[in-house]
């Protein structure tokens, strides 16, 4: 009779076969101990690390005309960006920040795979920083794993404590840090001390913070294996004109382990002495000498490596290194193999991203110093008044985008005799919004002339020149609407 006992899932780790071989459900996850590495694109990349960290940790902390030069601030919907006050209706310049984001990562992706998660992704970062933490309390390699098979001892919990305690502290400034960028850091700074922060202050703190430190700290190479989406769609756009990490098979194999006097060739082996470098250095735990890998993120720390396993062999370099696969396979040099990188679709890319950027550029040095919205007062219909002047009321909303008072004058198109009665003039504060009712009125004889019905008008909305501020003009239609 069949065993009808249920096994919670979350309990079962092995079932048993129809031949009694033992499947397991569940792997378990190995642990990676990245080794330490030396060699120029290891230098490249911190050099990235100490560049994004100093913008990041730094920024919230510079001023500009008395406030943060970087400050989202959501409550009152304002953004400023240095000299850039931005307001949640020029949301555009987001949209285009982002499709630039994307053609960059395209364009990045079709040169040299993925080159953004090996230097510049923050989880490549913060991993590395964390890792750094790791070796200079715990050790190497072969140490870290030694501590984490001995049993505790007092050497071990302090270890451990000191990595824990600093590893906190790297994720709670950091959450803080991002904190900073919607609140006044200064502020903030001072609230930390009588732990006085809001609820959602706390709550971004903590989040942002143990985020950090769980992925940097516990999911490493994980979040860039299972978690990361881009691991998975970077195959549509790489070719085989790529730069990417290659092991050169032809020149390695077979592989052997070999004395330095021992000529390879008499022994019929290739230059790999299998010595397991490139295995050791790598954060995904990958083997590049199996061919190209999604968990590769081209940190090209095996090219580090193995440079220097080549250098005290007297070998050449390059045994892996950044290359095409048609290079490799046609044997092609460097030139041959840059000169493909820059195909038709990695032009198209560049000129795409080029354009955009310059349309992006020129949009903000072009950008009015401040918007205008007109809208019909819906509450208030068209209507006769005095001596029989018609009436609409209209509703403009004005945004300074600078960050000093801007006085601004109102003045009619499109309508004979049109005359604007309430708020010709008014005054705007410092990157302030206004909404006002602004009444407009046009004579009998004019209404005659026009006839009942729907009519168009134009606002001009100008910027009273003050000083050395230069005059601007903003232009916008609406209706007027003649009763009958």
């Amino acid at each position: 009779m069949a065993d009808s006992r249920v096994i919670p899932i979350a309990a079962a780790q092995a079932v048993t076969g129809a031949e009694g071989e033992t499947v397991w459900l569940y792997e378990k996850q190995k642990k990676i101990y990245p080794r330490s590495v030396t060699g120029w694109f290891v230098n490249w990349r911190w050099a990235t690390v100490w560049i994004t960290q100093l913008v990041f940790y730094g920024l919230p902390w510079l001023t500009w005309n008395d406030r943060p030069a970087v400050l989202f601030e959501l409550a009152s919907r304002r953004f400023y960006i240095f000299g850039l006050v931005l307001h949640p209706q020029d949301f555009i310049y987001l949209t285009a920040l982002l499709v630039l984001s994307a053609l960059s990562l395209f364009l990045f992706t079709a040169v040299a795979g993925r080159l953004w998660c090996g230097f510049a992704c923050p989880q490549t970062v913060y991993t590395e920083i964390f890792l750094w933490v790791e070796r200079h309390t715990e050790g190497d390699r072969i140490a870290r794993m030694r501590l984490d098979a001995a049993p505790w001892s007092l050497d071990k919990l302090w270890r451990k404590s000191a990595k824990q305690g600093i590893w906190l502290a790297l994720g709670l400034w950091t959450g803080f840090s991002f904190v900073g960028y919607f609140t006044p850091i200064r502020a903030l700074w001072g609230e930390a001390f009588t732990l006085g922060f809001g609820p959602w202050e706390w709550f971004w703190v903590l989040f942002y913070g143990i985020a950090t430190y769980g992925n940097a700290g516990y999911l490493r190479e994980q979040v860039c294996t299972y978690m990361c989406p881009y691991a998975r769609f970077q195959s549509a756009m790489f070719d085989r004109d790529t730069m990417i990490v290659s092991y050169d098979t032809e020149r390695g194999d077979p592989r052997g382990s070999r004395g330095r006097k021992v000529d390879p060739r008499k022994e019929g082996l290739g230059d790999c002495i299998d010595c397991g470098l490139c295995v050791q250095v790598c954060p995904t735990g990958i083997d590049i000498r199996e061919g190209l890998q999604y968990q590769c993120i081209s940190c090209a720390a095996c090219v580090d490596v193995c440079d220097g396993v080549m250098d005290k062999m007297a070998y050449p370099r390059g045994l892996i290194r950044f290359a095409t696969q048609n290079g490799l396979a046609n044997h092609w040099s460097r030139a041959q193999t840059l000169k493909r990188v820059f195909r038709p679709r990695v032009l198209v890319y560049g000129s795409v991203l080029a354009l955009i950027a310059a349309g992006f550029v020129a949009s903000l040095a072009l950008r009015s110093p401040f918007r205008v919205d007109v809208v019909r007062d819906r509450g208030v219909l068209a209507r006769m008044v005095g001596e029989g002047q018609v009436e609409n009321v209209y509703r403009l909303q004005v945004m300074n985008s600078t960050e000093s008072a801007q006085h601004y004058r109102v003045t009619l198109d499109g309508l004979p005799g049109a005359l604007v009665t309430s708020h010709p003039d008014f005054e705007v504060g410092p990157a302030q919004a206004r909404w006002l009712a602004v009444s407009v009125q046009i004579p009998p004889e004019s209404a005659r002339a026009l006839g009942s019905g729907v009519h168009p008008i134009h606002f001009n909305i100008e910027r009273v020149t003050r000083g050395d501020d230069s005059p601007a003009a903003v232009h916008e239609k609406s209706t007027f609407v003649v009763p009958r």
